[in-house]
């Protein structure tokens, strides 16, 4: 014993280093780990080997943002309600002036391609006189087309696969996501590295004085890797209820203590880069189910025009044509879904603000059970988390190598 107090002594800048080296492999095995989840955002290595590595959030990708999309349509909205909050009369005033320019354009272009010579004939009072009366039927259609997508969302919008496809074709967008939602936990997971690593390494020390075997280091160093790294992705969940020590003080997971902030991030984020009015219009009007809006413009401008012409039937099929009638009807609905991302974008500053998606997402997300909450997370980290752990292993291990090499020489 009085051997290891004087080689203490008599050493003792190493051995007071020892701890902070630890505190050091802790923390830099914790960066390591969490840059590892996240970057890089393509496969960098040699194809078709494990030599390489990509990122554990971009490289599963379809796998989590399968995960978020059932965590988002199952359990903090559904689309009908988003829906449920635009004004059929709100949204045909904010386009109103939008929409007659484009009625006017749509109106000429197809009355100029079905019938150009009794257009050309018409004196221009009377071409203005027959666009205004289209005009005036226009606010309807629009008010209809709105409650029956209102009424029906589901059937025009296939709401899984539009925050599917959105999600895995821009990996940046997932990333972002998870690491904005979790920047707490990834600090805290930095820093429990830097705790764990000087205890652990006040104990190494000791062996070391006791042992002075230079097998010690390396294994206490992948020990400091490896234990810090599991018990810091353990803590930002476990536990998941409050485990009180006192009547103030209790213990639970990260995570679990910032539900508030992190349905509020999570919110903003939904509300900015997944559930925007232009992605929403981007996928009804060219998502699997966009047939069904096409075919329901379609027959309202159809029922429209018909009832534009029914009081004069007998002179539109004698002028006209059934046949003619048919291609008018479906000329004018294929340029109105045209000009439709046009118009409606004029009212995307009152879409957003009536949807709201962030708000009710973080209404949605004060219900949800501990477990459903740690859902949102808990994903990005147990794929390929023990791949994490063992490269925190062998990094530990390696620095412990190198203090070897400074205690021996």
């Amino acid at each position: 014993m009085d051997a290891i107090i004087v080689d203490i002594a008599e050493h003792w800048m190493l051995y007071s280093a020892i701890p902070f080296i630890a505190a050091f492999i802790g923390y830099v095995t914790k960066r390591v780990a969490i840059e590892m989840m996240f970057r890089p955002l393509e496969f960098r290595g040699i194809k078709g080997t494990f030599l390489g590595w990509q990122g554990v959030v971009p490289q599963h990708g379809g796998r989590m943002a399968a995960i978020a999309t059932d965590l988002l349509t199952k359990n903090l909205l559904d689309i009908k309600d988003v829906f449920a909050r635009i004004d059929p009369d709100r949204i045909t005033k904010e386009i109103e002036q939008p929409l007659l320019r484009a009625v006017d354009d749509v109106a000429r272009e197809v009355l100029e391609q079905t019938h150009p010579r009794m257009w050309e004939r018409l004196p221009a009072v009377a071409q203005d006189l027959v666009i205004k009366q289209i005009q005036a039927q226009t606010p309807q259609i629009v008010r209809q087309v709105t409650l029956e997508m209102r009424e029906n969302v589901h059937e025009f919008l296939d709401v899984k696969e539009m925050t599917v496809r959105r999600l895995t074709s821009d990996k940046k967008l997932l990333v972002r996501l998870i690491r904005e939602t979790s920047r707490p936990e990834m600090a805290f997971i930095a820093r429990s590295g830097i705790y764990f690593g000087f205890a652990l390494g006040i104990v190494q020390a000791f062996v070391w004085a006791v042992t002075k075997q230079p097998i010690v280091m390396p294994i206490f160093g992948a020990a400091v890797g490896l234990f810090t790294d599991w018990a810091a992705i353990k803590l930002i969940f476990w536990p998941r209820e409050p485990v009180y020590i006192t009547r103030k003080f209790y213990f639970q997971g990260k995570f679990q203590q910032r539900r508030d902030e992190v349905a509020e991030q999570y919110g903003e984020i939904i509300a900015r880069d997944v559930l925007t009015v232009q992605n929403l219009m981007e996928s009804i009007l060219s998502g699997p189910r966009s047939d069904r809006l096409m075919a329901m413009i379609s027959r309202t401008v159809a029922d429209a025009i018909d009832q534009q012409t029914n009081t004069a039937r007998p002179l539109v099929n004698a002028t006209i044509g059934p046949k003619r009638l048919a291609e008018m009807k479906r000329a004018a609905a294929d340029k109105s879904i045209e000009r439709l991302p046009q118009t409606v974008r004029h009212a995307e500053g009152y879409l957003t603000e009536a949807m709201d998606v962030a708000r009710l997402v973080q209404e949605r997300m004060a219900k949800l059970t501990p477990q459903q909450f740690e859902g949102l997370l808990r994903p990005a980290f147990r794929q390929d988390e023990w791949k994490l752990i063992v490269v925190g292993g062998i990094i530990g291990g390696f620095v412990g190598e190198m203090q070897v090499i400074l205690m021996l020489h």
